[in-house]
């Protein structure tokens, strides 16, 4: 993450890349439903991967490639990043999402698929608990390779990318593997479906935390020799993320 760049063009950064998150995975959605199958869920996992991998290799040196408020919230709880950037990028990262989804309701207006949003074909409680759990996989892998300099930076778009679309693959019949409420929430404003959607915001967020704080407690105190040396101290200082330049 690039920290000499305003606060604004940051959070514009994670804005473009929740805008291309939602307007391909989304757009994957309806283009499997308006053509029978086209896709498939292996087809549609594959996107939600894939776009993910390419915008944190285009946007993680500028924004940190959060994408996701859950992700966002986890590294402020974690005191790797300041409540005063959240705020922004998580409004941006909502901006985006919801842009995309007026987008492709333009080009689809009859909303089929309702646009992509997210509904659970299980109970709210196995869904938030899938939600949950899915997120938290997802929180881990980007504890590793954004915070842990014995990870390979340049691994982390494909490491990411990667465990989105393995959610996605066996999680995505059962609640459309969300995992971020800013993804679920564009849909569901611009379609009117807001069927358990609370789902969506109470488990990624959990989620995320118990993961980040998952991965701390697995990782235990860096040594010094491995630490950086330009990492910030304090409880609202926000430490560089080791994403791909």
């Amino acid at each position: 993450m690039d920290r000499t760049l305003p606060l604004s063009r940051r959070a514009a950064a994670e804005g473009v890349a929740a805008f291309t998150l939602v307007f391909a995975g989304c757009g994957a959605i309806i283009a499997n439903y308006q053509y029978h199958g086209a896709l498939g869920a292996v087809g549609i996992s594959l996107v939600f991967g894939l776009v993910i991998m390419v915008m944190v290799y285009a946007t993680g040196h500028l924004s940190g490639a959060h994408i996701n408020p859950a992700v966002t919230i986890a590294f402020t709880l974690t005191r790797h990043f300041s409540p005063r950037d959240a705020i922004a990028h998580i409004a941006a990262q909502l901006a985006g999402a919801t842009l995309a989804a007026l987008l492709l309701l333009g080009v689809w207006p009859s909303k089929p698929a309702d646009l992509g949003a997210t509904i659970p074909t299980v109970s709210a409680g196995s869904a938030l608990l899938y939600e949950a759990i899915l997120t938290a996989f997802l929180m881990f892998v980007i504890m590793a390779v954004a915070t842990d300099t014995r990870a390979v930076g340049a691994a982390a778009a494909i490491a990411i990318g990667g465990v989105i679309g393995l959610d996605a693959l066996f999680g995505g019949p059962v609640t459309g593997a969300s995992m971020n409420p800013a993804r679920s929430f564009g849909p569901a404003l611009v379609s009117g479906t807001w069927t358990d959607y609370w789902i969506y915001l109470a488990g990624p967020i959990i989620g995320a935390a118990v993961g980040a704080f998952a991965y701390q407690l697995v990782r235990g105190q860096q040594p010094k020799s491995q630490q950086p040396e330009s990492t910030p101290s304090g409880p609202d200082s926000a430490r560089p993320l080791r994403l791909p330049a």
